[in-house]
């Protein structure tokens, strides 16, 4: 036997081996993975704010700090907002569920022509025995299911904003160390990179934020013009949500102003309907290009299959982040290649319009390489 046999062997199993470790460790520890990636994504994007913050004197800690304080104060009033009109809804719903079941019992009575009787179902959602019904072992259990889950929740974005403001606050100084072990060449490219990075993240989500507060502004005007309950946490819903969920989030935020002005009065949600659609228009085609002219230009269809990428990979936060990345990794394919030379090709040319003229007593428009003249010789150069 060659004496290299028994070591490619051993390196062959070794690889292999490393491979299940590394696929078992990549699998254990992708939530804590991702965490990071988030808490990345949102120290690029607090970098500009810290930055012009210390430029003016602030230390990075306490402007770290101020800033992290401003994103923790948005997201817990959007969670108000969410939460009351959630609230709201269901308890409007329990007070309002007899007269909805006397409105279903005479339409399946004088509509159908079916003999029902809901004194009973109706008895009971006005007693609340309807409740009284269930097994108590049942409902602790649930109960302390969800108190496991947002205390698991709470504790995950704990240790994202712990993650956040490390990175930010001590970003300089990190900045260092890794370019430290990297040689000269090296280090040119890492900063360039990183630098992209902020830029490109902090100017999504300050574009995002603005266009935002425009919407929530926008939407929270009419409602109230409008006269339809909860307002303000509609607003902040459909600015939030339109913005920062890519491509379905102006969808799914117009689902909810809807059902609860149509709880009101149909006409109005009719209204609201009719608002959101004409207000989306004014933001692709007149607002969004206006903010976003230097922040995100990726392709229409490249941002569709960036989010659904990201969301098969990492679920929602992946769907979240996927612009950003793909901007940024364009940005860094338009700064570290060289743009060349295209060919002159036919399937290359824009659209242009006919050269046919129509009409009476008009001909053809001659084309721009025949020879003036009446002299067309087939010899003739092209």
């Amino acid at each position: 036997m060659p004496a290299w046999v028994p070591r490619a062997i051993l390196l062959a199993l070794g690889a292999v081996v490393a491979f299940f470790v590394g696929w078992w460790m990549l699998r254990e520890l992708r939530t804590l993975i991702i965490m990071v990636f988030v808490a990345l994504f949102l120290s690029l994007a607090m970098e500009p704010a810290v930055t012009r913050l210390a430029s003016r004197g602030w230390r990075r800690g306490p402007a770290t700090l101020l800033v992290l304080g401003g994103v923790i104060l948005v997201f817990l009033v959007f969670m108000a907002a969410a939460g009351s009109v959630v609230v709201g809804q269901v308890s409007d719903l329990a007070d309002r569920a007899p007269k909805y079941v006397r409105d279903f019992e005479r339409f399946v009575n004088n509509d159908l022509g079916v003999e029902w009787d809901a004194d009973n179902i109706v008895k009971e959602l006005k007693s609340g025995d309807a409740l009284g019904n269930l097994d108590t072992d049942t409902v602790v259990s649930n109960v302390l299911d969800v108190g496991v889950t947002i205390a698991a929740a709470l504790l995950e974005i704990a240790t994202v904003l712990i993650f956040a403001f490390y990175m930010t606050a001590d970003g300089p100084r990190m900045r260092r160390v890794i370019c430290s072990r990297l040689p000269q060449r090296h280090q040119a490219v890492v900063l360039d990179t990183w630098e992209i990075a902020i830029d490109k993240t902090g100017g999504y989500l300050y574009s995002r934020g603005i266009q935002a507060a425009i919407s929530a502004a926008a939407t929270w005007a009419f409602l109230v013009a409008l006269d339809v309950p909860y307002g303000l946490a509609l607003g902040l819903w459909v600015g939030i949500v339109s913005q920062f969920i890519p491509t379905v989030g102006t969808y799914i935020a117009m689902v909810l102003p809807v059902v609860v002005a149509l709880a009101d009065d149909p006409i109005k949600a009719l209204w609201v309907l009719l608002f959101l659609v004409l207000y989306q228009q004014f933001e692709n085609y007149v607002l969004g290009p206006r903010i976003t002219k230097r922040t995100m230009e990726i392709h229409p269809a490249l941002a569709i299959g960036t989010v659904f990428a990201g969301g098969l990979l990492l679920g929602g936060v992946g769907a979240v982040l996927a612009l950003p990345t793909a901007a940024v990794v364009q940005a860094l394919l338009q700064t570290h290649t060289t743009e060349q030379e295209v060919i002159d090709a036919r399937l290359l040319e824009e659209p242009r319009e006919r050269r046919r003229w129509f009409g009476r007593g008009r001909k053809r428009r001659p084309s721009s390489d025949a020879v003036e003249g009446s002299d067309t010789r087939t010899d003739a150069p092209a």
